[in-house]
């Protein structure tokens, strides 16, 4: 901590001018300083902008990033598994909803200890437990911009002038606090969650406004200080809470940027966030309870405390252990402290917790949601972003955290992310339970979606079929289902509606054709990669005897993270033809004729309806059909008036001698020539840089 004692002089706290200079600063900076001490007058500077955000937030476009992936959180969440935080006085649960001073007293006496616990807790298991903590909590008191310990504050009559509490460094030398000292500001202001906007709860342009203002206020200190606390002075963390929630606003950018005319301090402060600032909001969550007490592991919480994290590494370094040492023991803390208390099997329950079962005298209590441990027969699987997953299968216990739902209006899948390797995406589908699997529409999709797809998949990983254009079989089983499981001994299982759902998951992940179209991304370049990679899909596996059956928009995706190239995969294997016996799927836009008439494929059929999904997919129009016999009318016609070629002829020569090729082949025995086509396509892809990249495909 050498050269960091912040017993030197530094920026004045309050709004008269510090007697010492900083030396090289141009005056105008300090006096800019002392001037800008009004939130309002900011605000107001800024109202124009703050609608221009929401106006482009109805546009479906974030207004602004957030200042945490929620990734690193999770790995932030794992680090602190072994750190317990002080329980603290109960916030109280309507800040500023009465008249009675004691409420409002008791709320910046909750804050102040909310700040105090988490500040300490972060030192002590990051830093050093021997050490004492360099900093302290206090109020800020608005008519002088100065700190004040709470109790103080309302004894001597200050309450109604307080806006915030700081973090700062510990400086007996200056007991209300220097600005340049101060780490990270909590605002209290009362229903944050009231005061947010749209649906990604960001905070109201008032509230924002005035984190602002006090971001910039502890930028400019810093910049202005001699001392040398921050090694990089252009971020700031300001956290905004009321009586439940809480949020956080990091504002980054270079001050020197700012205009410094002191007698427009305002519209100089408004112009440099409008162009010279980067500015994140988390959206508001919950972090105190119902009763008051501190949540400490929800993500509310976390992100507060994760902003706390940034801010004392600002000032102290790197911590002498790194979030990586502490979330790696993760697992091995978990399977130890089971030992240790001899407890149950590894089921958990809604919240992703593991419910445990007493089996020694040394009680463990944990809370169990009831809603979470009595599900209806009939309720199906409810899962949300941030929901954690239990799968069961051959070899272990894999844990998945879901990132994204995806619904296609037919089937509900998922985008998540193993918990051992949580930078990797993967695709989980949850199935029908085997027992209750009704001849509904749904259930039968679901089937197809998930015991059917694992079976075509592992017979695939059981051949040796290799294709980066084939989907992965990343893992497959039963979900582990919240409660304890009565399985008999005998195998089967439990009464339980989700004992033996089973789970599939598949790498990698992409954006569908579909959803590529309706965006406009799909453009000729993308055709023709599309049809390659699909063809080279198809020829991996027709060389096992495995045929698709229902190739269709919704069933290949664009696979962009990670490649050098994007490139398509095919996906939704299902409805894959393994014998004789088996019947495709039947879609009256995207199936092949001889599937329509025959209820089974011949060899070009995958590619006739990758035919059909190309003309769509580049623009062409089906008309409304509600039959067999209208689709099959549909393709006669257009054939024999060559729409289809003519139409992506439109796109490239390339895709319109192909479909020519697949016309004269339909309804024939001759098998597909799947390299010949692969060469074609090959010479028709544009790239910026092939390089010595080998395609195995032929």
């Amino acid at each position: 901590m050498q050269g960091r004692s912040p017993d030197q002089e530094s920026v004045g706290s309050g709004t008269k001018r510090s007697s010492v200079s900083s030396g090289s600063r141009p005056r105008s900076q300090k006096e800019f300083f002392y001037k800008f001490v009004e939130s309002d007058g900011l605000t107001a500077k800024l109202v124009d902008w703050f609608e221009s955000l929401t106006e482009k937030c109805a546009l479906k476009r974030e207004a602004f990033d957030v200042p945490f992936e929620l990734i690193d959180l999770q790995k932030f969440d794992y680090a602190l598994e072994g750190i317990s935080f002080q329980q603290m006085i109960r916030m109280p649960n309507a800040v500023h909803a009465s008249t009675s001073d004691a409420v409002e007293a008791t709320a910046y006496l909750a804050i102040e200890d909310f700040l105090h616990a988490s500040v300490k807790g972060l030192w002590e298991a990051f830093w050093s437990q021997d050490e004492p903590m360099p900093f302290s909590v206090a109020c800020l008191y608005n008519s002088n911009l100065k700190f004040y310990q709470a109790e103080k504050a309302i004894a001597s009559g200050r309450l109604g002038s307080l806006s915030a509490t700081g973090i700062l460094l510990n400086n007996p030398r200056h007991p209300h606090g220097k600005w340049d000292h101060v780490l990270e500001l909590a605002l209290l202001r009362s229903d944050i969650r009231g005061l947010t906007v749209g649906s990604d709860r960001r905070p109201s342009p008032s509230v924002l406004g005035d984190a602002l203002f006090y971001a910039l206020r502890m930028l400019l200190a810093r910049s202005l200080s001699g001392l040398s606390f921050f090694p990089d002075p252009s971020m700031v963390f300001v956290l905004l809470v009321d009586s439940q929630y809480g949020g956080v606003v990091k504002v980054e950018g270079d001050v020197n940027k700012l205009n410094f005319d002191v007698n427009n301090v305002y519209e100089c402060a408004a112009e440099w966030v409008k162009n010279h600032s980067r500015i994140s909001v988390s959206p508001i969550d919950r972090i105190w309870n119902k009763l008051g007490n501190a949540n400490w592991g929800d993500i509310g919480a976390l992100q507060v405390l994760f902003a706390t994290f940034h801010c004392i590494m600002q000032y102290a370094g790197m911590p002498k252990h790194s979030i990586e040492d502490l979330a790696a023991d993760h697992s091995s803390r978990l399977q130890t402290r089971r030992v240790e208390r001899q407890l149950g099997e590894n089921n958990v329950n809604g919240n992703g917790l593991f419910r445990y079962q007493q089996r020694s005298v040394s009680p463990e209590i944990v809370e169990v949601q009831e809603d979470s441990v009595k599900v209806n027969s009939r309720e199906p699987m409810k899962l949300e972003a941030g929901s954690m997953l239990w799968l069961e299968d051959s070899d272990w216990q894999k844990g998945y955290q879901i990132k994204e739902v995806i619904s296609t209006g037919e089937l509900t899948y998922y985008i998540a992310s193993y918990v051992e390797d949580p930078g990797k995406n993967l695709f989980l589908y949850v199935g029908s339970h085997p027992s209750q699997l009704e001849p509904a529409w749904e259930d039968m999709n679901l089937w197809y979606q998930v015991q059917r797809q694992t079976k075509v998949m592992t017979i695939m990983k059981q051949k040796g079929l290799s294709s980066k254009y084939l989907p992965e079989l990343s893992a497959s089983g039963r979900i582990i289902h919240p409660g304890q499981c009565q399985r008999p001994s005998s195998g089967g299982n439990c009464d339980h509606p989700w004992c033996g759902t089973p789970i599939l998951v598949t790498s990698p992940v992409g954006e569908t054709v579909a959803e590529m179209v309706h965006t406009g991304q799909f453009g000729s370049d993308e055709a023709i990669k599309c049809c390659h990679d699909c063809l080279s899909a198809l020829s991996a596996a027709a060389s096992a005897g495995i045929r698709h059956g229902d190739i269709r928009p919704e069933n290949v995706i664009c696979v962009k993270s990670g490649a050098r190239h994007p490139y398509f995969v095919l996906i939704g294997w299902g409805h894959a033809i393994l014998e004789d016996r088996d019947r495709p799927a039947m879609n009256l836009h995207f199936s092949s004729t001889y599937a329509l008439q025959e209820g089974k494929l011949c060899s070009a059929s995958d590619a006739e309806s990758l035919v059909y999904m190309l003309y769509y997919s580049c623009g062409g129009v089906f008309p409304e059909l509600d039959s067999v016999e209208g689709a099959l009318q549909w393709r006669e016609t257009s054939w024999s008036r060559r729409l289809i070629q003519q139409k992506l002829g439109d796109i490239s020569t390339v895709l319109k001698a192909f479909a020519d090729y697949v016309d004269s082949l339909c309804g024939t025995p001759y098998p597909m020539d799947y390299d010949i086509w692969l060469r074609r396509l090959r010479r028709n892809i544009h790239q910026e840089d092939h390089g010595k990249e080998i395609d195995a495909t032929g």
